[in-house]
Formats: structure tokens, sequence, C-alpha cells
């Protein structure tokens, strides 16, 4: 079997990570784990059953999208502008990919749809042309936050946006409290509330929409149903002039901003939960002592280890990558991944994890 892991794009609440997981796992052969915190489907298929194009069908299929990747090629052994549109021209025939070759700064600058394309395929397409690529990883993270906040940046437009119309409709009903009860002109109350339900609510919809579609409901179903009978009722109200009947426009306003708000907080809290994650990462070292065939220790990149290396650790220093002691004995700091501040003894056959 395969194992893919792809980075999921729509996700808004469990539900939909469920759902998610439930289509993935009707398709052929194939075992699937979405986890929303995240936005990840680990996924384990029979090629021989199941394409990941079919995989990536799937998903859409259910509402959300697999985020192309971005990626950063170190490119070595380029000396001319013809070298540099060799590589880009094997790299852009790969599926799904669009790469850019700086030959200045011998970066190769690469998107792609995971799944479709590996980051081996990348490396051998670039091998095929007679060079050799190290990823710059660190770019990579950097170009995630970076979308990652933008993203959250025009969330929070969105939610000021709605703010800004729904509070006119909020404080209407402050007035119920005094003894000189107002009300907005309904006109006005049906203007404001109308960008708020169907622009800033659109996500909602389309939400529901894929959700029943897939035969299962989640809280976007809930809340494009409440608001839409609140906002239609309204309305015939409105347009009919029916004096005697209430409108409820404040109510679906109100309803999607602070839904609104709430996935704000929660974007801010992954997010902070993110950035905490990374820092962690940095501890990671980036070379490892690497002793060759005749002996000779050499410092290299650990991007550019591959299995069955056999490199060194030295006293105080942290561990570059998982790997198995092959000789010596030492104590090893575990207490990032289980917790026990004791160092572990770590002897000939004993596992080690980097870092």
């Amino acid at each position: 079997s395969h194992h893919i892991e792809l980075p999921i794009n729509g996700m808004t609440c469990a539900a939909c990570a469920a759902r998610l997981e439930k289509n993935l796992n009707k398709l052929h052969g194939v075992h699937a784990f979405v986890n929303f915190a995240n936005e990840k489907a680990s996924v384990d298929y029979e090629e021989s059953l199941t394409q990941p194009k079919e995989i990536i069908q799937s998903i859409k299929d259910s509402g959300f999208d697999v985020l192309p990747e971005a990626l950063q090629l170190k490119i070595d052994g380029m000396t001319c502008a013809a070298c540099s549109g060799r590589v880009e021209s094997a790299l852009n025939k790969l599926p799904s990919v669009t790469a850019n070759v700086n030959q200045a700064s011998e970066v190769a600058y690469i998107t792609y749809t995971p799944g479709i394309v590996s980051l081996e395929n990348l490396i051998e397409a670039v091998a095929n042309s007679g060079y050799h690529a190290n990823t710059l990883n660190q770019a990579n993270r950097d170009k995630e936050n970076a979308r990652k906040q933008a993203g959250y940046q025009a969330e929070l437009r969105l939610f000021w946006f709605s703010a800004i119309l729904t509070i006119p409709l909020m404080l209407q009903m402050l007035t119920m409290f005094s003894d000189h009860h107002g009300e907005l002109p309904r006109w006005l109350q049906l203007l404001l509330a109308t960008p708020v339900q169907f622009w800033i609510g659109l996500r909602f919809y389309k939400g529901a929409w894929y959700a029943v579609k897939g035969g299962s409901a989640n809280m976007d179903v809930l809340i494009a149903l409440g608001t839409s009978m609140a906002y239609v009722f309204s309305t015939i109200v409105t347009l009919y002039e029916l004096e005697e009947q209430h409108v409820y426009f404040e109510a679906s306003a109100a309803i999607i901003t602070l839904v609104l708000l709430g996935k704000l907080m929660e974007s801010r809290a992954k997010n902070k939960t993110s950035t905490a994650i990374e820092e962690l990462i940095k501890l990671q070292p980036t070379i490892a002592h690497v002793q060759l065939a005749n002996g000779e220790i050499l410092d290299l990149d650990i991007n550019s280890l591959s299995i069955g290396d056999i490199f060194i650790v030295r006293p105080g220093e942290s561990l570059p990558v998982d790997g198995v002691v092959l000789e010596g004995d030492s104590a090893v700091n575990e207490a990032m991944l289980t917790g026990e501040s004791l160092p572990v003894t770590k002897r000939v056959g004993d596992n080690v994890y980097a870092a």
C-alpha cells in the first residue's frame, strides 16, 4: 500500500473532518484519517484499486480542496540560463507542477499538488536533467505561515464589515428596555442584513450544500437554515408591508457575525499552537556528521540524508534525524516526547529520535 499526507482547505468544524473521512473511506482500498486540528488527511491506499487523482477528486466532491504545496529546491550544478531552462522544463512536464527556476540564486520555486506528485518525483526530475536538488524547508514553513496569516487577516476584515452592518440592528433592540421603543425602518434593516446574509454568510451556504450533498449535516446546515428562515420571513413581511408581524433581520445578521467571531478566535488559537510547534522544530539541528564509506566524516544538510546513512552524534549535541544506535552508549533527553525529565540510556540497537 502507499501513504500520502494531503493538506485540506475548507474544513470549519469536526463534522467537516468526519464527513470527509467517511467519503474517503468509501473508496476501494482506501483507509483515511482526517485531522481537523492540523487540517490534513492521512491516506493509505492500494494503487491497484484507487489512484491519487480519485482521492483528490473525492475531496473536491466533498466540498473541500487540496492545497497546492509551495516548495523551494536548491539546484546545484547550473552554469547558465540554458541550464535553468532545462531544469524548469523538466519540472513543468510533471502533472500539476508549476515551476520557475532562478539561475542567479540557483533556486527552483515550485507549486504542486501533493498525492499527484511527490518530493521524490521533483528531485528525480532535476536529477534526470543532470543536476542535484535539495529542499529549503525553512522557506516552505515561512511561506505557509504567511498564507495562514493572510487568510486570518482576510477573515478579520470580513468580520469587521459584518459587525459594522450588524451593530445598528442590535442597537435598536436595546430600546426595548426603555419607554421609548424605536425601530429602524424595515427597508433599512433589509439593506443592512442582505450583505451579511449572502456575502459574509456565503461560506455557510457552500458548506451546507456540500454537507447535504455528502449525505450528512453539520453546523453550516444549521446556520444556513436558521438564518435563511429569519431573513426570508422578514423580507416577505417587509415587502408586503405586514405591519402586524415582527421582523428578525437582527437575529440572522447577529448569528452570522458571532459565528464568524468564533471562527476567528479558533483560527487565532490554532495559529498560536502552530507557532509554538514551529519554535520546537527550530531546535532540530540542520547539519549531520555523516560517516562516509572510507571512514571520512562529512557535515551534510539533514535534507540530503538517505535511509542507511551513518551519522555521528557528539556529546552535548542534539540528534539531527531519527535513527538506530549502531555503536556506543550514552544518555538522551527525551522529555519533549515522554515528559520524563531523567535522561534515557541508549545502547546498540535502541531507537533514537530527532532533536
